[in-house]
């Protein structure tokens, strides 16, 4: 499917600190057309348009009620987080927007790093390693 013809996705931008990943960024152009901060302040106009959706990766970019005016045609924002205390839900859904995110994706993670830290203490391994 041509670039044009996917449905645009706002991103802080590709990479660097604050950035999505670029792995990330390349499994997201299978779907969407990327289109970065910059890139739509630089052209508001024609660019605000074409996002149907926001990408929040790392709380990144900030979602607030001047964004959400100048997206006519915004149906989702993604968070790729667990949380979405960053988000001002009611606001968001006052634009008739929605909202998900990943609540599970780092759940067997933390259990690994919990049992981790709690077998170390018990051993006293972090002690015993000095």
């Amino acid at each position: 499917m041509a670039e044009e013809k996917l449905p645009g996705v706002l991103i802080l931008d590709i990479g660097g600190t604050h950035g999505v990943l670029e792995d990330l960024a390349a499994l997201l152009k299978k779907h969407f057309h990327l289109i970065t901060m910059k890139e739509f302040l630089r052209n508001k106009e024609e660019m605000s348009k074409k996002i149907q959706s926001i990408f929040v990766f790392e709380c990144r970019p900030t979602i607030d009620r001047e964004l959400l005016e100048s997206l006519p045609n915004l149906k989702v924002i993604g968070n790729s987080g667990v949380g979405v205390d960053h988000l001002d839900l009611k606001m968001i859904s006052s634009f008739g927007v929605k909202v998900t995110n990943t609540p599970h994706a780092v759940a067997d993670p933390t259990a690994d790093i919990g049992m981790a830290l709690m077998l170390a203490s018990a051993r006293r391994l972090v002690e015993g390693n000095v």
